[in-house]
Parts: structure tokens; C-alpha cells; sequence
């Protein structure tokens, strides 16, 4: 078995260049093999147990199974996060997310007490709450999921990477949120990629995205794509302080209608940024 059979294996569901970095990363992950080790053909020297592996491996891939999920490890803002089909793998917009965040609560302290209250809605792997832990020291951060899937995966990255995080099963379209937290402390800041895709951009989907990822994770309800926008917006209208934060990562097919709602609720300074594609993928809002 040579690398070059491996990737062109690949070559009717990826192009070439992601087949590649798919077989390679495999071949770090699951048989510790650099670069170089490739490149010397040792593919053609593993031993019988390590082929009979890789097969069933590249033989899950021919399928379309995620890569992530059949060797267990997405890589995001430089760490590791353990990923099963209980949730999404995480995306590159989402660290952009993530460092637009950091960046605008180092600008925001200004001098004060980085103390800061953080909540992050629909979890997932627990992704942007420990990168926030991580990078943000000082920060208590809270993360909210409703599947009990995604916050055993979210708590056992947290463990792993040594973040302080607080997990917590919520389901933000219940009616009865506001209730059941007005007693909780008011936040700083308010964060979420919640679910966004609506059903006719199926089409435009990868295979391997519609086949493994969660349902309940990627789509919106198709009679109100906005309903998770709206509901978070009105949490974080009554649960931030004055003056803190509130941030998405948008559907840019609805990026006009989630600023309508968001300042018909009351926020100020609304701002929507391009991701690397040149698309409006995220939102930053003010509580004044």
C-alpha cells in the first residue's frame, strides 16, 4: 500500500489536495508517521496489524465518514478536541469567531479587572468555551447544551485540555428559560454558533456533512431560520450588563433579518464582519 494509491482513493469525494492532507493526517494520528516517514515510503513497511488498520480506515473514508470522527480529534485554535457524531466537527469560521471574541474583550478591559462573565450557548464539543477559558485566564465561562451527548464530549475536552468550564443542560427555545435563570448572575458577554442552516441549502451540502454531522446541530426550522437569533437575542437583552457583549456566527443568507431583530430588540452597534471567504458570518451587538 503506497501513500499515492491512499489519497487517489479519495479522489471521487475530496480534490486532491484535501485527499492528501486527509491521508497524511491519518498516517500522524493513527500510526505516528511524519512527513518525512512518507515521503521515505515507509507506508510500504507497516506491519501486517498496522495495514489491516489503515484499511478499515481508508475503507470508513471511501464512504464519506468524516475524518474527524473515524480518528476521534478535530484540530481547532491550535488544540485537539476530542469529536464523535454527538457533534459538530469544528469549523475554521468558528476560531475566527473565537479570536474576534478575545480581541474585543482585551480591547473592552481597558485597563479594568479582566473579570468577566462568559456564556456560551449551544456548546457542541465545548470548542468556543474552552478556547475562551484558555485564552481569556481571568474569565468564568459557562457553556449551555441540550444534548447530554454533546456536553459529556464538551466535559471531557475540558478535562483533557485543562479548562475551567461550567456545562450546563439548556435548551434555549424552552418557554420557560427566562424563568427557570432569573436568578442567575448577569453576563459580560454572550456567545453562540447556533444551529443555521436552512433546508434548501442542502443541496449546496457536502455528502459526508448531511450523511454524519447532527441534524439538530446544523439545521434551523424551516418556518422561522432565525428562531435561535431571536430567542438568544432576547435572553441576552434581559441577562447582560449594561454595556457587555453579544456575539454570533451568522447564515449569511440571514444576516440582514438577524440585525432587524437584534435592533428592533434594543441593541446598539450592531457590526457584521466577513469570515475569509468575503461572507457576513458574524455579528457583534451591544446592550447599552
Amino acid at each position: 500500500m503506497e501513500y499515492e494509491e491512499l489519497w487517489h482513493r479519495l479522489t471521487h469525494i475530496y480534490d486532491a489536495g484535501e485527499a492528501k492532507a486527509i491521508v497524511r493526517w491519518v498516517l500522524d494520528v493513527r500510526l505516528d508517521m511524519s512527513w518525512t516517514d512518507i515521503l521515505c515510503g515507509k507506508v510500504t513497511e507497516l506491519s501486517a496489524h498496522d495495514q489491516t488498520e489503515l484499511e478499515k480506515i481508508m475503507l470508513r473514508l471511501e464512504k464519506g465518514e468524516p475524518v474527524q470522527y473515524i480518528i476521534g480529534v478535530a484540530d481547532f485554535c491550535g488544540r485537539q478536541f476530542h469529536v464523535e457524531p454527538g457533534v459538530l466537527i469544528p469549523r475554521p469560521e468558528t476560531e475566527e469567531l473565537c479570536r474576534m471574541v478575545i480581541e474585543e474583550r482585551e480591547i473592552s478591559q481597558k485597563g479594568q479587572s479582566p473579570l468577566c462573565e462568559i456564556l456560551d450557548i449551544g456548546t457542541g464539543s465545548g470548542c468556543i468555551a474552552i478556547t475562551l477559558a484558555l485564552e481569556l485566564p481571568d474569565a468564568k465561562v459557562t457553556a449551555w447544551d441540550i444534548s447530554d451527548d454533546a456536553l459529556r464530549i464538551a466535559g471531557g475536552n475540558a478535562k483533557s485540555l485543562g479548562a475551567n468550564v461550567t456545562f450546563e443542560h439548556c435548551d434555549v427555545l424552552d418557554s420557560s428559560l427566562f424563568t427557570l435563570h432569573s436568578s442567575l448572575p448577569s453576563w459580560d458577554l454572550i456567545v453562540s454558533n447556533p444551529p443555521y442552516i436552512q433546508p434548501i441549502e442542502c443541496d449546496e451540502m457536502a455528502k459526508n456533512v448531511l450523511d454524519y454531522e447532527p441534524q439538530i446541530a446544523l439545521f434551523a426550522p424551516e418556518d422561522n431560520p432565525i428562531v435561535f437569533y431571536q430567542r438568544i437575542g432576547d435572553y441576552a437583552w434581559q441577562h447582560l450588563n449594561p454595556g457587555g457583549l453579544l456575539f454570533f456566527e451568522l447564515n449569511p443568507l440571514t444576516a440582514d433579518q438577524v440585525c432587524d431583530s437584534l435592533r428592533t430588540t434594543g441593541f446598539m452597534e450592531i457590526e457584521i464582519r466577513k469570515d475569509q471567504f468575503g461572507k457576513n458570518r458574524f455579528l457583534k451587538a451591544m446592550k447599552i
